[in-house]
């Protein structure tokens, strides 16, 4: 992975752990697509749980060309940060214990306190999204409050 810019004042890792959302961007035949999606940032690849039944799975087995954008912005002191990669994605087959790690980061350890809908999912409805950046561009864009 080449970082070509880095002008943040944490660690690209710190800012990839905050539980944030990325924007999974690619190229279809009737224009480009946006997918925001929560992720898990671990030894240097992105991974999203995906719903089989969407259409960025097909387009990422169509093309696997891919970039991400994760922003964290708090109107209220001004902070803007963000990292924007580019790479290659694919889709894997539904882990478990991969998605159990990457809904803590967003719901909490308790998984009894987390909304029906992302208990048990069921491995024939779900696939893992792996990306693996190239580069990586990282900016803080902040002004003062």
């Amino acid at each position: 992975m080449e970082v070509v810019e880095n002008s943040l004042d944490v660690a690209i890792d710190a800012f990839l752990d905050r539980p944030l959302f990325c924007f999974l961007a690619q190229a279809s035949s009737d224009g480009p697509r946006l997918s925001p999606l929560w992720f898990l940032w671990e030894e240097g690849t992105i991974w999203c749980i995906a719903t089989r039944s969407r259409s960025y799975v097909e387009r990422i087995e169509a093309d696997p060309r891919t970039a991400l954008a994760i922003v964290d912005f708090d109107p209220g002191t001004g902070q803007i940060q963000h990292v924007g990669m580019r790479g290659r994605a694919r889709i894997e087959a539904f882990d478990p214990e991969l998605a159990a790690r990457l809904l803590d980061r967003y719901l909490g350890h308790d998984e009894a306190d987390w909304p029906e809908r992302f208990r048990n999912l069921p491995a024939a409805d779900h696939a893992i999204v792996r990306f693996e950046p190239s580069t990586v561009v990282a900016r803080d864009q902040s002004y003062p409050a």
